[in-house]
Formats: structure tokens, C-alpha cells, sequence
């Protein structure tokens, strides 16, 4: 990637709106504008203020056509998203005066940009840091307020405050085993043990706080893995379409209707909910349908939440039974559908450590019920808004900051028995950890894949 380049793309959703834009960001961005606007009262782009918004016309000089009538912002530079010079061309936002605008602007010397290379370039020029880059693409794919809250919070670099707090208290610590390693002639006396435990521990301490987050952040950005499970005709399609609210499965009376996973994302109190109506479990010849069963338990396997629904109006069927005992290591809510009929259902046959929520999915009965009951469960009863801690929303991170807990977890079970040398490495593996989160030790391959998930003009 080169950054020295000047860049351009469609920094709007392709389709027809309103108006569009074009951005262009680089050394080069306003020359290059310069070359294809037009101010009707002869403004020029350079000269004038920055952050502005000019009147005018997109025109291709080579055969005169008048491409487009257009405002164009300019920023200049170093207070702009990327630190370099930006101009964002406004113009009509069909998808045919978009791309020419743009076709116009490479022919003219910018080159396309590739996706997130505008963040990255913020990146890099140190107006964000990784966390923070990384909290943009979370802002534009929140999920619910809370999720965009959480996000807001991290751009704001609530998160990369905190990390950058742990490594200072690292270096702090590390300075002072190092010193007695590197200048063994002069006498230092060795480190205080007594103070090595006390400043790692409350690094260790504020560590597991980070990691126990996770939990709440994760389920925010990417939503709870919801199955709902259960044998045919028990009313699982019923009970998508009342969360819901509207019909998104088929329902039928015929068993096996539903042969393939069905996906929704539902929005239940500020909970991003990723919902999973999966095949009937049962024993079947037929091939389609006894692959939509494998499918079925493969969806519980990996949820993180299962809706155990079972028909009310009959007994415990040894389907049944057999869910309930291979479902017992997960995180499960008994739906007992169908009591707007008789009950034939034997409660004492079901797991007591399991909460159960009673509806008619059907009648809409009890499905507020269930929603709460999805919420708790799933946050434990904790609710955003009562967490004191930045966040942690990604995988990667979680990762990085188990690394530097297990390093420091190390340092203070060896201090008795390994090595200053051993000590200080264990140290440097917490700080390299928590440097990946933020941007100071991560790899290229890892950046790369961080700003590819990025549209092509963010």
C-alpha cells in the first residue's frame, strides 16, 4: 500500500439517494479536484479557507460534458480524518454521476482507493489508533444503540486509554527488573518483592476486569447465537415469527416444513439477538431432512443460547428427553409452547436448574416473557449501563489481553524461582500483547486483515 499516493472512491452506499460522494484524500486531492470543478464565480479550491463548502460543476475538460452540479468540501490538512488533504465531491447520488465523477478524478491522477485505506491512513498518521479504527467499522455495523454507545465510547478512545494505562504501569515495572540485569557492577539493590507483587497485581487485577468484559462486548458487536431447537411440530417457526412479528418462517402442520436453518437478527432490549430456526429433530429417511437435523445440532453445538421449545399439549416424547440431555452443558431456556390448549407436559421430568417460560407462540402469549428471560440470561442480569470498565468488543482483543494476563500471572508465580532474564521476557510479553491491541506491536499481516473488513470508502 502506498500512502504517498492520493486516493479516491464512492464513500456512500451504492443505489440512489439523495445526494452522493466522492473523496479524495492525499497530497495531491485538491489539485486534482481543482482539475475537474468549476465555481461559477471563479472560486478556487486552494486558495481559499480551509473547510468550506463550494458551489459549482464537475466537468471533463477534454470534451467539455458537464458531468454533474456539486458541492465540494475541502479540508485541509493536518486537521482532517486521514491528517492529509480531503475533498469530498457532493454530488447527485445516483450510481451513474458517481462513477463517472469518480472515473474522471482517477484519469486525473488519484487511484483507487482500497478498503479502509482512508482509516488506515488516519492510522498511520496517528490521529487513531488501532482500537480506535477498529471502533469506526463497529459504529457503522452497530447492531443496536447500546452497541453504537459501546463503540462511540472506544472511537473516543475510552478502551486505548485504559491499555495504554496497563502498558505504562508495565514499563514502569519492567524498567526496574531490567536495571538490576543490565548494570549488575554497580551495586543496585535488588527489586523490593514485596512491591513487584503489589504493582503487578493490580495490572493482573485490572487484566481480568478487561477479559471479564468481554462477554457483554462481544454480545453487543456481534449479537447472541440463539437456536431454537426442537422436535417437528412443536411450533419453532411459530415462536421466529411472534419475536419477530411478522411471518419469516413457514408454518404448517405437515413435520419436517423447515429443511435448512433460518437467520434473523432481532433487537431485544438493546441486545443484538442472532436467531436460528432450525429443522425438527426426529429420526427420518429422507435425505434432505436428515441433513437439516445434522445442521440442527451442529446450530446448538455452537450457540451461545438455545430456546429448547417443547409442545405443551403432549407428554415428553424421548426426542425430547434426548435434547434436553445433550443440551444440558449450554445455556438454556425450556419453552413450553401450546398452553393455550390443554397441558399434558410432566414438569417434574424437566431440568430443575433450567428456567423455564410457558407461551403460546401462536396467541403472542408470553412472549415478553421469553424476551426478558433472553436478556437476563444472556447479560447474566447485568446491564450495560452497570458496567465500570471499558469494553472489549473484539476476539482479537480478548485474546491479546489473556496473553499479557497469563505473562503476568508467570512473573508473579516465578519470582521466587526463574531467573531477573526469565522475569523481564515474561514482562515484555504482557507489553507486546497489550501493544497489539492499539497498534504499536501489531504485525502487517494482522493490519491488513483489520482494515480489510472495511468498505472501500471509510
Amino acid at each position: 500500500m502506498h500512502i504517498e499516493d492520493t486516493i479516491a472512491a464512492i464513500s456512500t452506499p451504492l443505489g440512489y439517494s439523495g445526494i452522493g460522494i466522492v473523496r479524495l484524500s492525499g497530497k495531491d486531492a485538491i489539485r486534482i479536484a481543482e482539475r475537474v470543478f468549476s465555481s461559477p464565480r471563479g472560486k478556487s479550491l486552494s486558495r481559499g479557507p480551509t473547510h468550506r463548502l463550494l458551489y459549482g460543476h464537475i466537468i471533463d475538460h477534454e470534451n467539455g460534458e458537464l458531468i454533474d452540479e456539486v458541492l465540494v468540501s475541502v479540508m485541509k490538512a493536518p486537521n482532517t480524518y486521514t491528517r492529509e488533504d480531503i475533498v469530498e465531491i457532493n454530488c447527485h447520488g445516483g450510481p451513474l454521476p458517481l462513477r463517472r465523477v469518480l472515473e474522471l478524478v482517477l484519469r486525473h491522477g488519484a487511484r483507487l482507493a482500497q478498503p479502509g485505506e482512508f482509516t488506515m491512513r488516519a492510522f498511520l498518521n496517528g490521529r487513531i489508533d488501532l482500537a480506535q479504527s477498529e471502533a469506526v467499522l463497529d459504529i457503522i455495523n452497530s447492531l443496536t444503540e447500546e452497541g453504537q454507545k459501546v463503540a462511540m465510547e472506544q472511537l473516543r478512545g475510552g478502551l486505548s486509554k485504559r491499555i495504554t494505562g496497563l502498558r505504562e504501569g508495565l514499563i514502569g515495572l519492567t524498567a526496574i527488573v531490567e536495571a538490576y540485569i543490565d548494570f549488575p557492577d554497580e551495586e543496585i539493590t535488588p527489586p523490593d518483592r514485596n512491591e513487584l507483587v503489589e504493582r503487578a497485581g493490580r495490572i493482573q487485577t485490572e487484566l481480568g476486569e478487561l477479559i471479564s468484559s468481554s462477554r457483554y462486548g462481544l454480545i453487543l458487536r456481534e449479537g447472541v447465537k440463539t437456536a431454537i431447537i426442537g422436535r417437528p411440530n412443536v411450533g419453532k417457526s411459530s415462536l421466529l415469527n411472534a419475536l419477530l412479528q411478522h411471518d419469516r418462517a413457514i408454518v404448517t402442520e405437515v413435520p419436517g416444513t423447515t429443511r435448512d436453518i433460518i437467520e434473523e437478527y432481532l433487537n431485544i432490549k438493546g441486545l443484538p439477538v442472532r436467531i436460528m430456526d432450525t429443522a425438527g429433530i426426529r429420526d427420518s429417511g429422507d435425505i434432505a431432512e436428515m441433513e437439516g437435523v445434522e445442521r440442527s445440532l451442529r446450530a446448538m453445538q455452537g450457540s451461545d443460547l438455545v430456546l429448547l421449545v417443547l409442545d405443551g399439549s403432549e407428554e415428553l416424547h424421548e426426542t425430547d428427553i434426548r435434547l434436553i440431555e445433550e443440551s444440558r452443558t449450554k445455556d438454556v431456556i425450556i419453552v413450553i409452547n401450546k398452553i393455550d390448549l390443554p397441558t399434558r407436559i410432566s414438569p417434574e421430568r424437566l431440568p430443575p436448574d433450567k428456567p423455564l417460560v410457558r407461551i403460546s407462540a401462536l396467541k403472542g402469549i408470553g412472549i415478553e416473557d421469553l424476551k426478558e428471560e433472553i436478556v437476563d440470561m444472556s447479560t447474566k442480569g447485568r446491564k450495560v449501563y452497570e458496567i465500570d470498565t471499558p469494553l472489549v468488543t473484539r476476539q482479537r482483543h480478548l485474546m491479546a489481553l489473556k496473553r499479557a494476563h497469563e505473562a503476568i500471572t508467570s512473573f508473579l508465580e516465578g519470582l521466587d524461582s526463574l531467573s531477573p532474564e526469565i522475569l523481564a521476557l515474561e514482562l515484555r510479553e504482557a507489553l507486546d500483547a497489550l501493544g497489539e491491541i492499539i497498534g504499536i506491536t501489531t504485525p502487517d499481516d494482522i493490519l491488513n486483515r483489520i482494515f480489510s473488513e472495511f468498505c472501500i470508502g471509510k
